[in-house]
């Protein structure tokens, strides 16, 4: 239907169904636009939506200072008796495989051996399978179990019955009787012998340059056949007992921590992140991945997504029926009177998601700016549909 109206001295003919359609197209923009506002993550009530108390499968649970001790588990990391009771190798016990640096002095012009103050110097014997080397003059000797005294006299009287008063040293150097292999996260990986200032996991580190990564995140695994032991690398200087002593054929493996963490929603970054340090809590979670967004963080909203054992999911909930792991949700509000402390207090763990709602405001701030946005849209089009009528 069409009405005529006088508009500045002329008809003007107004079709009213066009405005109806303009209308409707407007009101269509707007709900498309209520409806699709980008966001960072589900919201509070979403969440919530989801726990146990509404037919979800999540446990919902307020972080209190009883939650924080209850979920405050950091697995330990040391070495058993097994490896801390061994006693240090003998550093002179020569061992099959090692290699031995021996020098023969005679006392006579025209020796066996050699001349007068020059020595017979005899390099990189290798002490073979059955533990003995081979001198000449002196024939085999049984070396592997002695000492490099015991050795040198052995030598000793077996020259003597060829050549007068020789004198004899013998010293051992690096070989395969003794050693350990070195690698991962050191200065210089290799495989060293284990001699009297490294005779123990600290020095033999420090041997092998050290560790290459930061101190707060390295971790120190020692494979001696079956058995198996870790530690962190600062613990070897808070506990001595834990500098255990070295076998031959110990494997010794230096690696970062491997235990991450996930952050995502109104953060200074959405990543997967690793631990800094030995134990981290959720205000040094945060702070991490850059503090809350200033723009649309809620800091009432600061949720930790966790797979709980049931045993602690138990002492959580002050339960005794749970037998399986549970998915539990733990909620920090960091504007409470001690919002900040239980943060601090609550330890995250590895493979715990780190989630920050929006702020209300923020997604007000969305629906204004896609009203505004949907109704300039909306009038564009109006003015479009005008012009093509006319």
């Amino acid at each position: 239907m069409n009405q005529i109206s006088i508009q500045g001295g002329r008809a003007v003919t107004t079709n009213k169904s066009n405005w109806a359609k303009h209308l409707i197209l407007a009101t269509a923009v707007l709900a498309l636009g209520a409806c699709g506002l980008p966001r960072t993550g589900p919201t509070k009530q979403e969440l919530i939506a989801g726990s146990v108390q509404k037919q979800g499968n999540a446990h919902i649970v307020e972080v209190t200072d009883h939650v924080t001790r209850a979920t405050a588990v950091v697995p330990p990391l040391g070495f058993s008796p097994e490896f801390q009771n061994r006693a240090l190798v003998g550093s002179d016990t020569i061992r099959a495989g090692d290699t031995l640096t021996i020098s023969i002095w005679e006392n006579v012009e025209d020796g066996i051996l050699t001349t007068a103050g020059a020595p017979a110097a005899l390099e990189s014997v290798q002490v073979d399978g059955e533990g003995y080397i081979f001198i000449p003059y002196a024939g085999r000797v049984k070396a592997a179990g002695n000492s490099p005294e015991a050795i040198r006299r052995i030598i000793t009287r077996k020259l003597a019955e060829q050549t007068p008063d020789p004198q004899v040293t013998v010293r051992r150097t690096a070989g395969d009787g003794a050693t350990v292999s070195v690698t991962g996260s050191v200065g210089g990986q290799g495989v060293y012998p284990i001699e009297r200032p490294t005779r123990t996991l600290n020095a033999m580190l420090a041997r092998a340059g050290g560790v290459s990564i930061e101190p707060e995140i390295a971790k120190v695994k020692v494979i001696r056949g079956a058995k198996v032991g870790e530690i962190w690398f600062e613990d070897l200087f808070k506990y001595p007992q834990m500098d255990i002593a070295l076998r031959g054929g110990d494997r010794i493996l230096v690696e970062a921590d491997p235990r991450t963490f996930t952050a995502l929603g109104a953060t200074g970054a959405q990543n997967r992140v690793g631990f800094a340090s030995q134990t981290l809590s959720a205000v040094e979670a945060i702070a991490q991945v850059g503090g809350l967004s200033g723009a649309a963080a809620d800091p009432k909203g600061v949720f930790v997504l966790r797979d709980e054992r049931p045993e602690i999911a138990n002492s959580v909930l002050g339960r005794s029926d749970l037998n399986v792991p549970q998915r539990m949700i733990y909620v920090l509000d960091l504007t409470g009177t001690n919002g900040l402390f239980l943060a601090r207090d609550f330890g995250i763990r590895d493979g715990d998601t780190v989630y920050i709602t929006d702020a209300p405001y923020t997604q007000w701030t969305k629906v204004l700016s896609a009203l505004t946005g949907s109704l300039s849209t909306a009038g564009s089009i109006a003015a479009l549909n005008q012009s093509l009528t006319e």
